[in-house]
């Protein structure tokens, strides 16, 4: 037929679904994209569908079906202080062959009521679950890492010579932090100066928390705050939410592989 195999495939990959109209097909996809609230571009649906990206992106755009703009994403550090710094021990290395192996954190910041509030949060690179968050209304180490730190402990024991990954802030950096990661067999590992790309995961889970959550909402207090950060987290982001690095899997989906994988 004079076709060439490559245009042959390009083709087959933009087909439409055999035995599927184009009316469920859009249903479908209308469906995935309310249920992940409005935060799945065509990437994300494709895989949920297990549809062609391509003809994915051809019908949100016929349906006028479109995530929201992200707004500029802000990060700050305090590393103006005479703490030990320890050393870039990850490596850009965000991969983990089982979890409670490598753990990393960061801090933001957000608006209740036009008061800033701090998120801290601790991620495991195994299943990208976030294990632990806390949020306070100020920058002290007590509240935001030791806080965190506690409570991570407490959701998913530590393996011994877990290492431990933040940027060089204070609140990682102090006495009191260092002591409890070193109680724990822990081994802090932290960005070098000015390089976001070294704790890569951290930005981008912040990214997505501000893009589909918090920028979507005004908080008049920090209960609500709080309601609407665990219900994106623990509801959505950790239980249910499609991760590409996993698979396609979400956080508890990848533990539950890996948990029952050494059974």
């Amino acid at each position: 037929m004079e076709v060439s195999s490559s245009g042959f495939y390009s083709w087959r990959q933009r087909s439409e679904p055999e035995n599927e109209s184009t009316d469920e097909l859009n249903e479908r996809i209308k469906k995935s994209f309310e249920y992940s609230r409005e935060t799945y571009g065509s990437p994300r649906i494709a895989e949920d569908l297990d549809v062609p990206k391509s003809t994915v992106a051809r019908r949100m755009k016929a349906l006028e079906i479109s995530v929201k703009a992200k707004k500029r994403f802000v990060t700050t550090t305090d590393s103006d202080h005479d703490f030990a710094i320890a050393e870039n021990l990850l490596n850009r290395e965000f991969t983990a062959e089982q979890p409670a192996e490598k753990w990393v954190s960061d801090i933001t910041y957000f608006r209740v009521n036009n008061h800033w509030n701090y998120l801290t949060a601790i991620i495991d690179l195994a299943d990208r679950a976030v294990v632990s968050w806390v949020i306070s209304d100020n920058m002290t180490a007590e509240d935001t890492t030791i806080r965190a730190y506690k409570k991570a402990i407490q959701n998913r024991k530590p393996k011994e010579g877990l290492i431990f990954h933040s940027d060089r802030g204070s609140q990682y950096a102090c006495h009191k932090f260092q002591q409890l990661l070193a109680v724990n067999d822990c081994i802090p590992s932290m960005s070098r100066k000015g390089n976001c790309w070294d704790n890569a995961v951290s930005e981008s889970f912040f990214k997505t928390l501000k893009s589909e959550c918090y920028n979507r909402r005004q908080f008049r207090c920090r209960a609500e705050a709080f309601t609407v950060t665990f219900d994106f987290i623990d509801g959505w982001y950790n239980t249910k939410r499609i991760h590409t690095t996993l698979g396609g899997m979400s956080p508890n989906q990848a533990f539950k592989a890996m948990t029952e994988s050494n059974c």
